[in-house]
């Protein structure tokens, strides 16, 4: 694919990175192929993850191209920006189409970037996995590598200002490559669960405590954090759902 924006866009962003005194704390990079296909599956927890993911591959010389909702595209100054980057639009109603498209995109030779959550975790931990993963995996013919990302939470995240504050650790773990064969995606997608849950709590035990006290907001409760459990997360989602449900309904009212 013929990249024009992607590199400077790059470029830009670790400047940002620098300004903003960040330190990262990258390992396993050695994971991402150098060349041919392959589906890299991201946990979720801020709105910048597509952002600092898509570092995990940089030391093997590949641009991630990642899977994001159609209102992202929609939007008039992102939209433009995604389709540059050669981004995927996944259409929650038609998930079909976004499927393909991967598929093509890996047996091109592309890497290609996953939220097999689908959505942001209020807990900081993973929420239930959709197969979409290992059957685009599987159907393409190429490695699923799991990688986690901890610390973006920190800058911007659902239900919490932003914070730009200097000094912020973003750490990146990028675990050993799965190859599921599609004969149960479940079952293979449950397998990339437990991967990726090993790896996160690996990744929170190595992060600096001195950034991380008890009872951080962004840390989860299960490890003696302030983020709500995946109960009580889910029970926020739900009620996140109905409000947005209401709003469309009261829209459509008003244009009638």
């Amino acid at each position: 694919m013929r990249d024009i924006t992607y590199p400077p866009i790059i470029r830009t962003a670790k400047t940002l990175f620098r300004v903003l005194g960040q330190r990262f704390d990258m390992t396993g990079t050695e994971h991402v192929p150098r060349e041919g296909g392959v589906l890299l599956a991201f946990n979720h927890v801020g709105y910048l993850d597509f952002v600092y993911g898509g570092l995990a591959a940089h030391p093997s010389g590949r641009l991630v191209r990642f899977m994001a909702k159609r209102e992202v595209f929609d939007h008039p100054v992102g939209g433009p920006v995604m389709r540059s980057m050669h981004h995927i639009q996944v259409d929650r109603g038609d998930g079909l189409a976004s499927y393909r498209s991967a598929v093509e995109y890996l047996r091109e030779g592309e890497a290609v970037g996953i939220f097999p959550e689908a959505t942001i975790s209020r807990a900081m931990e993973l929420k239930e996995f959709k197969s979409g993963a290992t059957r685009i995996a599987a159907a393409a013919g190429v490695p699923l590598v799991p990688v986690i990302l901890w610390g973006t939470q920190r800058i911007l995240t659902k239900d919490h200002p932003r914070d730009l504050s200097r000094g912020k650790t973003i750490a990146i773990r990028v675990g050993e490559p799965l190859h599921p064969t599609g004969a149960d995606p479940v079952a293979e997608a449950e397998e990339l669960h437990g991967v990726m849950a090993r790896l996160l709590d690996e990744t929170i035990a190595a992060y600096p405590a001195a950034e991380q006290p008890p009872g951080s907001w962004w840390l989860p409760a299960r490890h003696g954090g302030g983020a709500p459990t995946l109960e009580a997360a889910a029970a926020l989602d739900a009620q996140e759902q109905r409000d947005r449900a209401a709003k469309r309904a009261a829209k459509r009212a008003q244009q009638k």
